[in-house]
């Protein structure tokens, strides 16, 4: 099974001196990052619809074989829930193709807390992605873990991410032959470290699985240098 393991985002002040060498100018981070994962998770385009010019900048800088999760606006998920989102989401895409090119990995979709379950909107996610790409889609309300949700996006070839987050289910879901998974920090979110068991064990659940040929993990404990220790225990004990 191929390992996708890195962080939601790198620029993290509270990482100078610890990860990122005391004398480093920012500009010189990503590199830095990049010499350690293999992957990253681009949470700015949450907040910034991504421009190509912006997303060839990052490809060029990015070594040969690095994968980008890029995440959706959330004039899409959160602003306008998908309703009427065709263009934007032809946009998006198209974007994100255009700038990454192969270095592209997948899209993922988060949904607002606010967003619960229901079949019509389950059908309205479902056609709403375009095939030809890696589609994941992270909820955050409890509802949404159901066997018909993970089979009906299994069938439309969209992932359903698994998440350790401290207010939701835990368990891993393997819906796809890839797997995505979001760790946000328990008990504190954004905070707490995770500790070997816990990432030995997330581990071993996505290696158990037969029908996954690649996982990406990627950790958002990163308000310390939480998720940088458990992206490199993870490394550590998958290479063993």
């Amino acid at each position: 099974m191929e390992w996708r393991i890195g962080c939601s985002g790198f620029s993290y002040k509270e990482w100078k001196g610890t990860f990122y060498p005391q004398d480093m100018p920012s500009i010189r981070w990503f590199d830095f990052y990049a010499e350690h994962f293999n992957t990253l998770e681009l949470n700015v385009t949450f907040y910034h619809f991504p421009r190509v010019k912006t997303l060839q900048q990052w490809y060029k800088k990015s070594p040969a074989g690095f994968l980008f999760a890029v995440k959706a606006p959330r004039l899409i998920t959160h602003y306008k829930k998908f309703n009427d989102c065709k263009s934007l989401l032809d946009d998006f895409y198209t974007v994100c193709s255009k700038g990454l090119q192969e270095k592209l990995g997948p899209v993922l979709f988060q949904l607002p807390a606010a967003v619960h379950y229901s079949e019509a909107f389950l059908e309205t996610l479902v056609q709403s992605m375009q095939r030809s790409y890696i589609n994941v889609i992270e909820f955050r309300h409890e509802s949404w873990w159901r066997t018909d949700v993970y089979t009906a996006l299994g069938k439309a070839g969209i992932i359903f991410c698994g998440i350790n987050h401290p207010t939701l289910p835990t368990p891993i879901i393997i819906n796809n032959d890839i797997a995505y998974y979001r760790l946000h920090g328990v008990p504190g979110l954004y905070f707490s470290e995770y500790d070997n068991s816990m990432v030995k064990g997330m581990a071993d659940g996505l290696l158990h699985s037969k029908r996954t040929r690649q996982a990406f993990v990627l950790f958002n404990n990163t308000a310390t240098m939480a998720g940088i220790n458990n992206a490199n225990m993870l490394k550590d004990y998958i290479t063993r």
